[in-house]
């Protein structure tokens, strides 16, 4: 049950200080304030503040109107700072400084206020980024697509959004992980380990050990020593001498971390830590000690065996369990790890679909009519119109695209076929306009998302670029012409 809404009061905010000599600035600034305009026309941020508040209202039994009206003002700060924050591509604690140094950004984010300004802090600017769920974010994206679409006068655009053709294309998006070296996950469990251990020898509780520093310090030697290997005459039996070393070294930090975790788990009311607090130190301890035995294994199997893993089998991270092997076949990224992810863009560059593959992605001819259907289904339009590269082609493509009605655009693995399809005007002028598709990946990935994407968890990566999503097509409807632009600058001049 909903609870009801409170109009947001009026505040008196100062107005934005004139700057004049830079085009940048008042190009952000115009892009900020249409976007700002975009939010309230479209309703989008009501819906999303009367949504986060039911969610909100459904584990208090009572709500005073005081902290109802305060949940709604961080709600609405939480949807602007995840845009800006999105758009400008900061870090929580650089972003926290930004927004302190400058009105603009105050402005647009609702925090300068006539006598004070009150900027959230990078843990409070966190929890905004997890405001909502990933599904209400679709369809605050799907909401904006629709009314673009069929209510451009009320959006003040000059013309509505053309969604009859979309353009399909996979890339991937990289997780913030170094290069998967199998020795090199001994050293991050050493390291992740024993920086545990040292904290929990900081509360004051011991077992007799070396000190921990000295482990890692270990291991950072032999690491060295092992990048060395390749330079030595016989380097493939120095490889195996130096993981055996290796080996030995993580089994001895294996035992001096389950014997702390056990010491934690018993006496943590001797230290000065909360029970969550515990909990943390555990589960960062229980995650590296689960995966040591397979990550141990898989490298003695590749490196002492010399026989291959599976990429399935294959650990890639301690940190990231949900990451890839995703091989491109390109320039400069023969290989790549992460996840793949699927974009449907607009003629004017809007994504229309999108999706993060947390299993391994089928081949993208698969994609093809699941993703029309799914695409007609959430917009409720009825496609005219594919286009994509040739690997999305397929023999069962063909027909089912013929069947629907809906134009073939995908350019054909044949060059025959292809040859003969270039002499349509049509066919070619979806292939132009297919390319472009190339480009709106790297302005979303680079613009948007940063390589590599810094959110941790598969979870919180599909709703960085379920964000991403929102903030590039609000960013490409705030640049399209408006209603009655050309008027005032024919009356201007």
């Amino acid at each position: 049950m909903s609870i009801p809404f409170i109009p947001f009061p009026e505040l008196l905010r100062p107005p934005l200080p004139t700057i004049e000599g830079n085009v940048d600035y008042r190009q952000l600034r115009d892009q900020l304030l249409r976007i700002e305009d975009l939010l309230k026309l479209t309703g989008i941020e009501k819906r999303f503040v009367a949504h986060a508040l039911d969610a909100w209202a459904q584990g208090h039994e009572q709500i005073s109107a005081r902290a109802q009206l305060n949940f709604q003002l961080h709600s609405r700060r939480a949807l602007r700072c995840n845009l800006l924050r999105t758009l400008l591509q900061e870090d929580f604690r650089g972003f926290a400084v930004r927004l302190a140094d400058s009105p603009l950004f105050q402005y647009f984010c609702g925090l300068a206020e006539l006598d004070r300004v009150v900027v959230p802090g990078k843990s409070t600017l966190q929890r905004y980024a997890h405001w909502i769920d990933q599904p209400t974010l679709d369809s605050f994206i799907r909401e904006l697509l629709a009314q673009a679409h069929t209510q451009p006068k009320i959006l003040r655009l000059e013309e509505a959004i053309d969604l009859e053709a979309c353009f399909l294309d996979t890339t991937c998006v990289e997780a913030n992980i170094h290069y998967p070296v199998d020795w090199v996950l001994l050293h991050d469990a050493t390291r992740t380990l024993m920086k545990a251990v040292e904290l929990i020898r900081g509360e004051g509780l011991r077992h007799r050990m070396e000190p921990p520093a000295v482990f890692i310090k270990r291991m950072n030697r032999l690491c060295i020593e092992m990048t060395h290997t390749p330079k030595k005459a016989d380097s493939q039996r120095h490889r195996k001498r130096v993981l055996r070393k290796m080996d030995r070294l993580v089994g001895t930090v294996r035992a001096h971390a389950r014997r702390y975790r056990q010491l934690l788990d018993e006496q943590w009311p001797r230290t000065e830590w909360t029970r969550p607090q515990t909990e943390q130190v555990l589960r960062r301890i229980d995650g590296v000690l689960q995966q040591l035995p397979a990550a141990r294994a898989q490298a003695r199997q590749r490196i002492l065996r010399e026989q291959p893993v599976a990429n399935e089998e294959k650990i890639l991270s301690l940190y990231e369990a949900d990451v890839r092997v995703i091989v491109r076949h390109k320039a400069g990224a023969e290989v790549e790890f992460g996840n793949t992810l699927l974009i449907a863009e607009s003629r004017q560059g809007l994504i229309m679909d999108w999706e993060l593959f947390q299993p391994t992605a089928p081949q993208d001819s698969r994609l093809v009519v699941e993703r029309i259907e799914r695409i007609e289904k959430n917009l409720n339009i009825k496609l005219k119109e594919v286009g994509a590269d040739r690997g999305f082609d397929s023999g069962p493509n063909r027909e089912q695209l013929a069947d629907k009605k809906i134009y073939n655009g995908i350019c054909p693995r044949d060059p025959h076929q292809l040859k003969k399809r270039m002499g349509s005007w049509k066919f070619a002028g979806l292939q132009r306009r297919r390319s472009q598709t190339e480009a709106r990946i790297g302005i979303f990935l680079h613009n948007f998302l940063g390589e590599p994407l810094r959110s941790k968890g598969f979870e919180h990566r599909q709703l960085a670029v379920g964000w991403g999503v929102l903030t590039h097509n609000l960013w490409v409807l705030a640049r399209l012409p408006q209603r009655g632009a050309k008027a005032k600058l024919a009356a201007a001049a």
